[in-house]
């Protein structure tokens, strides 16, 4: 090895808890815990293999979630349905499902098995999709996808945070939140661009050659983790927890068109709820769950998913309530909209670096607490928005409002996992994962149902429903603010004590 890649090493830890043998073309440094592996003919850290592969993959995941809306109406005009939004619900309600499962396959089979054949799942049913020929064909496939992304992000996360150690949490978690929080933002941009100036189908042909790149990539580098704990397959678990979700997504998806007391809807609610109970009694009465709802005893895991759950509604929710306010009730079309949402991703960025480099010194309480508050006050200024308000000055609070969020998202995602056990990572992040599935649901449910209560969503509102679809669109950025103050609330009980491990220098975290 030379002295640059000895340097390169240095103070590194590695955490990934298992001891099967590397491949041939890692090296191990004598007396280190962490691996180079020889990529194209450079030796690389494996831990920044694991974040390349994972966020690509987590980048079209999400990206994939909002690119489409844009694309619905042209979808609904090309098959002729009334069913194209299907084409989102079948989508969310197949992740709710496989989120759950997804730690203990990956736990069982291997996280590099299972995450390169979910990146396979997801690739194959983006082709399948570009190439469908009628909406039930184009509603099946994207059921596939679901498959594919259910599993990629629990699996993925899993992989991520064992390859970093503790003391690098801020660090793997600045990785991860980029994609997390810039591809909703990306999302309506690169759909409008492809819908208006190609067709639909590149929306979903986009994914491919880049899943199969970050498909090969892994598969030569990434290597396998298996935990010889992980158990039997809790059959019952998966039942309940696919069937709760299922239907309680369905509810909160289907409730805004339907009606929230249409006999579905209703029919729907109640039963996943009842699953949802069951599911509670039942993972709590068998030795290996597969939610293993006993990790949310830990003070710190359970704030964390708290905030997570109640400041991804507010995210998701106005991401989605923006685009409605500017194609409805301002006009502009689907390129100008995502243009105009999209400074909140340069914000991201922005504070997501800064958090990363001062997390260690300022801890994941204040940081959280303080990003969230900050959020809240800027979004409370879109409830003044009007129909005249200038486009550049809803770019500039978009780009505060990303600027504050990557602040609070940073330390939530480094110290959700701090006391976590290497061994329990893998089903702590299905239960994470399942949050902010739960998360966007509902932000998404409750804003929805906010706008359709002051307007229709088929066409663009004229003469005195112009002010009444207003008052709703100042509601909905009004119920944002309340959750992202909850969340900031909530981000007030995190204690930096038990996040200690996360916050610990390079150098003296080498030392254990």
């Amino acid at each position: 090895m030379t002295d640059a890649a000895e340097r390169a090493v240095e103070g590194e830890v590695l955490a990934s808890g298992t001891a099967e043998p590397f491949a041939t073309d890692v090296v191990v440094p004598p007396d280190k815990h962490t691996e180079l592996v020889n990529v194209f003919g450079r030796l690389i850290q494996y831990k920044y293999v694991v974040a390349i592969v994972y966020v690509t993959a987590l980048f079209l995941d999400i990206l994939d979630t909002t690119i489409v809306n844009v694309a619905i109406p042209a979808l609904g005009e090309q098959f002729q349905s009334g069913m194209a939004e299907w084409v989102v619900l079948g989508y969310t309600v197949s992740l709710a499902v496989w989120i759950p499962a997804s730690g203990w396959l990956g736990d069982r089979f291997g996280t590099k098995r299972i995450f390169l054949f979910a990146l396979a799942a997801f690739t194959g049913g983006s082709l399948l999709c570009s190439l469908s020929t009628s909406m039930a064909q184009l509603i099946l496939f994207r059921v596939l996808q679901g498959v594919g992304g259910g599993m990629l992000t629990p699996v993925g996360i899993a992989m991520l945070f064992r390859a970093f150690p503790p003391a690098e949490r801020a660090k793997a978690a600045m990785i991860v939140m980029i994609p997390a929080l810039c591809a909703p933002a990306a999302g309506p941009v690169l759909g409008g661009l492809l819908v208006t100036h190609a067709s639909w189908h590149w929306i979903f042909l986009i994914n491919v050659p880049i899943g199969i790149v970050a498909f090969l990539f892994g598969w030569r580098n990434l290597r396998e983790h298996k935990e010889h704990s992980a158990g039997r397959f809790d059959l019952p678990g998966f039942v309940f927890s696919g069937a709760a979700l299922a239907l309680i997504v369905f509810a909160l998806s289907d409730g805004p068109s339907a009606g929230w007391g249409s006999a579905p809807v209703v029919l729907s609610g109640t039963v996943g709820v009842l699953c949802a109970i069951a599911l509670v009694y039942t993972e709590l009465h068998v030795e290996r769950p597969m939610l293993d709802l006993r990790l949310l005893s830990d003070h710190m895991f359970r704030i964390c998913n708290i905030v997570g759950l109640i400041s991804m509604a507010s995210f998701l929710g106005l991401t989605f309530v923006m685009p409605l306010y500017l194609q409805l009730l301002r006009g502009q079309d689907a390129l100008t909209s995502g243009l105009t949402t999209f400074p909140q991703a340069f914000g991201i960025m922005i504070s997501t670096l800064v958090a990363g480099r001062i997390y260690r010194r300022i801890g994941p309480r204040r940081l959280m607490a303080g990003g969230l508050f900050a959020a809240g006050i800027t979004i409370a200024t879109f409830t003044q928005i009007g129909l005249d308000t200038s486009l550049w000055t809803i770019r500039g609070l978009m780009f505060l409002r990303g600027l504050c969020i990557g602040f609070a998202f940073v330390p939530m995602q480094a110290a959700t996992y701090a006391t976590i056990s290497p061994a329990d990572t893998g089903r702590a992040s299905s239960i994470f994962s399942t949050q902010r599935q739960i998360g966007v649901s509902l932000g998404v449910a409750i804003m929805a149902s906010i706008i359709t209560a002051h307007m229709a969503l088929d066409h663009i509102p004229s003469g005195d429903e112009v002010d009444t679809a207003l008052t709703g669109f100042h509601l909905a950025f009004g119920t944002t603010v309340v959750l992202t103050m909850l969340a900031a609330f909530a981000a007030l009980f995190v204690r930096d004590s038990e996040a200690a491990g996360t916050m610990r220098p390079k150098l003296a975290a080498s030392e254990h």
